[in-house]
């Protein structure tokens, strides 16, 4: 047990980091901790390098993993199984997968052309940047283990019924003729050699970091705002976990912004602990994640207005549903 703490304290919510970026704040730039500007910078630089470092580990790690599932193989393993078997195992396998919605949308499409069910596919393209492996490490680490675990659940549950439900309404007509006249191959599997699968998960680290960096630093800025400039009451007066439009307000603001589950981390942490409900901030990151215009916008090119009515619908109210269960449950996780 003591071990467990040590490697949650040290490594995940990195305290030694904690300590040091205190000391650069108190001793180097004069500022005190209790101050507003000084709690401000304290947070932004901690939270920024934190998740740097983490996001950068993690996306090594789940990069070299990725890159023995490429799309020929995903498609060949998804092909064997049917049913709720299939929407299960591609939600899964959306874990480890593109960490944003918009990314995802390019291998939903190659899916779909490949033969791959349309409710098989969907339950990819919700699960891909709903939840993936980097997000139970950084929640554990700005939260804690239970919230982590019980993030990724709902989530790969969320997956699994929407994809479920959007497949037994037989809405292949509703897909844009295009995808399907693609009939795009998806080519032979490469065998990569260690070395290659270091080099691609290198790669990736320096193409994700690279797209995402500019959100991290606006979402950490958003957050260091909230915790510090915002007054507590102010805050709770409008998503406090006692307001019953709590979680529908988050999922509604959080719809028009684009970005990912490690810019949306920071202002979850500090509406919490500002007071908000946990579901209501988890409700705000997924609407962020799964539901962002930018992807709807990219989604509309490949499925006719129905689809993507019936795929928002599904996944808002699933959004809104995990959001009130944990904020009837937060006790449980904090």
């Amino acid at each position: 047990m003591f071990i467990f703490e040590w490697i949650n304290n040290q490594l995940l919510k990195m305290e030694w980091l904690y300590n040091l970026v205190e000391s650069l704040v108190v001793n180097v730039f004069g500022l005190s901790m209790t101050d507003r500007l000084g709690a401000s910078i304290h947070f932004f630089i901690y939270d920024v390098v934190k998740i740097f470092i983490l996001l950068s580990a993690l996306i090594f790690m789940i990069s070299y993993i990725q890159s023995f599932f490429p799309p020929e193989r995903t498609k060949r393993i998804l092909g064997n199984f049917s049913g709720i078997t299939a929407n299960i195992l591609a939600a899964l396998l959306g874990t480890i997968t593109p960490f944003c919605s918009c990314s995802s949308i390019p291998l939903f499409i190659g899916f779909t052309s490949a033969g791959l069910p349309i409710g098989t596919t969907f339950s990819f393209l919700i699960s891909s940047p709903l939840v993936d492996l980097a997000s139970v490490i950084l929640l554990a680490g700005i939260f804690n283990w239970k919230i982590a675990i019980a993030y990724v659940i709902v989530g790969l549950v969320l997956a699994v019924i929407g994809g479920t439900v959007i497949g037994k309404l037989k809405l292949e007509s509703h897909v844009e003729s295009f995808v399907f006249s693609n009939n795009m191959e998806m080519g032979e599997e490469d065998v990569m050699t260690k070395r290659e699968r270091v080099e691609f998960a290198r790669d990736q680290v320096l193409d994700i970091v690279k797209k995402v960096w500019i959100y991290i630093l606006i979402g950490v800025g958003i957050g260091a705002a909230i915790h510090n400039y915002i007054p507590e009451n102010f805050i709770t007066a409008v998503l406090g976990a006692d307001k019953w439009w709590s979680v529908l307000v988050a999922t509604v603001v959080g719809i028009p912004m684009y970005a990912d589950i490690f810019g949306t981390l920071p202002i979850a942490e500090a509406l919490i602990a500002k007071g908000v409900g946990l579901g209501t901030a988890l409700a705000f990151m997924m609407g962020v994640t799964a539901l962002s215009l930018p992807s709807l916008v990219m989604l509309s090119k490949v499925v006719k207005p129905k689809l993507l009515a019936i795929f928002f619908g599904i996944v808002a109210a699933g959004i809104v549903i995990i959001g009130y269960t944990f904020n009837a449950f937060s006790y449980l996780f904090i």
